[in-house]
């Protein structure tokens, strides 16, 4: 960001305008005994190319996934953000942009806004979609509490199998909203168990969470149990993974009311855990009650086409009483970054990279679970994850691996997955990853567990 200090004649001129002699004349209301008399105790200043290198020094020791051999996963993922994503961007008439609440100034920003909405709309299988979310797991609640003003309900169902931090922001929530969240355990193959399902359904559940493919990497028999929650007179809300609409039936098709989940992979990189945004897609009946703003299509006065706001339902443009939520931004720098993502690789580029996706991740199976002692924990398919039982602690094994220039995954047993053991790995691959990239990693863990 570019930075120009004020001269001592800018100062002298600052001050005579408003009327005083001195700096320190600006705070001559503060109490003497509240005012430090005396030297702090810090450094010389430096100049701005001793600056620059000392920065340059320290940021040398980060080491991000572009520099070591990363399947880490779990909510974020190392997938290629092409060149094209950071051209469009870094312009200044969008990197510049705030919220636009002024629409004849504004119509680049609002097109952009209302392309990712149809984007987003047609993905999620469901006729309207917002101006995006702070990031999947707020989308997430922000679903939830819907739930709760449309329906009434005082119980809301989330599978043991949605992210982790996923629930314990539901579960912050639902304190909140003076909700009552209950887990759906899993069954023994990882999957939400659609028999325990059914029992904790009735009339006071207001929606029920479930993400597919599900945060082990696993596809949930999400037709099946939307169908099921649906007949009991609750929202089935579906967390999904955008990628993997490619190639997975869009949840609005089968009956979710309500579609959300994290736009981290399309476009957004890895930024050191953020920031990415949230996605939140609906069926026409919620649409006065969605949160944060939707962009909408007109013709101005002259028969032009034009874009405005044309439904803000949080806080600050209406009366609180009437405010669905009080989300603030529509993280609009990378929403912008998804839909240029989604431009960039059209319908059967999507459809390509989710079939590669799952074929990645049989491969990494078939690899990994042919290594003495290791074994897959669950049966597939399975969509970028997989996860993988280890003959010794995982975390004493992702040490080792480390060592190699390589982060083998996330280990998944604290507890926070019901059924999985504490000796699961949780490996994710992507479009990154060669057949070469999976073998050295098959290798290394071998070589780390002997």
């Amino acid at each position: 960001m570019a930075y120009t200090s004020h001269t001592p004649d800018d100062v002298g001129a600052m001050l005579e305008a408003i009327g005083v002699e001195t700096v320190a004349d600006l705070f001559s209301d503060l109490p003497d005994e509240l005012r430090f008399d005396g030297r702090l105790s810090l450094p010389d200043g430096l100049s701005e190319l001793e600056l620059a290198e000392w920065f340059d020094e320290r940021a040398a020791r980060n080491v991000d996934a572009s520099r070591r051999l990363s399947f880490v996963g779990h909510g974020a993922y190392d997938h290629y953000v092409p060149a094209v994503v950071q051209a469009i961007t870094s312009r200044s008439e969008y990197a510049t942009a705030y919220t636009p609440y002024q629409p004849e100034v504004s119509q680049g920003t609002l097109q952009a806004i209302f392309e990712f909405q149809t984007a987003i709309s047609e993905l999620a299988g469901l006729p309207v979609a917002n101006a995006s979310l702070y990031d999947g797991a707020t989308a997430t609640a922000e679903a939830m509490y819907l739930a709760q003003q449309v329906g009434g309900g005082t119980r809301v169902l989330v599978s043991s199998t949605v992210n982790a931090n996923v629930r314990q922001v539901l579960q912050t929530y639902a304190w909140a909203y003076d909700l009552t969240l209950e887990e759906v355990p899993p069954g023994a193959d990882g999957r939400t168990d659609a028999a325990a399902l059914e029992e904790l359904l009735a009339a006071d559940v207001a929606c029920v969470v479930l993400q597919h493919p599900n945060a082990l990497g696993l596809l949930e028999d999400a037709p099946a149990m939307c169908s099921a929650i649906a007949a009991a007179g609750s929202i089935p809300v579906v967390h999904a993974d955008p990628l993997s609409l490619g190639v997975l039936e869009a949840p609005g098709s089968y009956g979710a009311g309500i579609v959300v989940g994290s736009g981290q992979p399309l476009g957004c990189g890895l930024h050191f855990g953020g920031p990415a945004f949230g996605f939140f897609a609906a069926d026409r009946r919620f649409i006065r009650r969605m949160p944060g703003r939707i962009v909408g299509q007109s013709r101005d006065a002259r028969g032009a086409r034009a874009y405005t706001l044309t439904l803000q339902t949080r806080e600050q443009h209406i009366r609180r009483e009437k405010a669905t939520s009080n989300i603030c931004t529509n993280q609009a720098l990378n929403a912008l970054a998804g839909i240029v993502y989604l431009g960039w690789l059209g319908p059967a580029g999507l459809q390509e990279l989710g079939a590669g996706l799952l074929d990645r991740a049989a491969l990494l199976a078939q690899q990994v679970g042919q290594v003495d002692g290791f074994e897959v924990a669950f049966d597939g398919p399975w969509f970028r994850e997989v996860p993988i039982r280890c003959p010794r602690d995982p975390r004493e094994l992702v040490d080792r691996c480390r060592e190699q220039g390589i982060d083998p995954g996330v280990w998944i047993g604290d507890g926070s997955y019901p059924g999985v053991g504490d000796d699961v790995l949780l490996v994710a691959v992507t479009e990154r990853h060669s057949r070469a990239d999976i073998e050295r990693l098959a290798a290394a863990l071998e070589e780390a567990a002997s």
